[in-house]
C-alpha cells in the first residue's frame, strides 16, 4: 500500500533580491539569486539548493545502502556541480548534475577485494535508483566516484 508524506518551506521576501527561508524541519536562513543574476555573494541561493539537494539526498541513500550490503564505510564526501542552460529567452534548465563522491571502505583481512569494489558500486546504483530528489529531476544525474578500499583493523 503506497503512502504519502509533506514537507514544507515558508519564503518571505525581504526587499530587493533578499528572501527568508523556514523549513519545516526547523532551519531558518536567508537566501538570495545568485551574483550572476543580481542576487548577493555569500548565502544560500535556488541553484545552490537544487543541487544540495541532488548531493545530499544520493548520500543519504548511499549510508542507506552501505548498510544494506554490509559495507563499512569510512569516509564519503562528494563534490557535487550543476550545470543550467540559458536560452536566448532566458529560460534556463538544469541540463546535467555531476557527483564526484570520493568513497574509502574498509575490505576486511582475506576478504575478495573486487567483490568489495563490485559491492560499492552497486551501493552507489542503488543510491542513485532509491534518491528521490534524483527521481525527480529532469537533468541527468551522472555519478562519477573515486573508490578506495582500505584494510580492515
Amino acid at each position: 500500500m503506497s503512502r504519502r508524506a509533506s514537507y514544507h518551506t515558508t519564503v518571505v521576501w525581504k526587499g530587493g533580491h533578499w528572501g527568508h527561508l523556514t523549513m519545516g524541519n526547523g532551519p531558518q536562513m536567508m537566501f538570495s539569486a545568485p551574483p550572476d543574476a543580481h542576487g548577493h555573494a555569500g548565502v544560500l541561493t535556488p541553484e545552490d539548493a537544487f543541487v544540495a539537494a541532488a548531493n545530499t539526498c544520493i548520500m543519504m541513500m548511499f549510508i542507506w545502502a552501505c548498510k544494506r550490503l554490509k559495507l563499512t564505510l569510512e569516509a564519503y564526501e562528494c563534490y557535487a556541480e550543476g550545470t543550467k542552460l540559458i536560452e536566448l529567452d532566458r529560460t534556463e534548465i538544469f541540463t546535467d548534475l555531476v557527483l564526484r563522491p570520493r568513497i574509502v571502505v574498509r575490505a576486511d583481512d582475506g576478504e575478495d577485494r573486487q567483490r568489495v569494489f563490485r559491492r560499492v558500486e552497486r551501493a552507489l546504483e542503488l543510491a542513485h535508483k532509491y534518491s528521490l530528489v534524483a527521481n525527480s529531476l529532469r537533468s541527468k544525474v551522472t555519478i562519477e566516484p573515486a573508490i578506495e578500499l582500505v584494510p580492515g583493523p
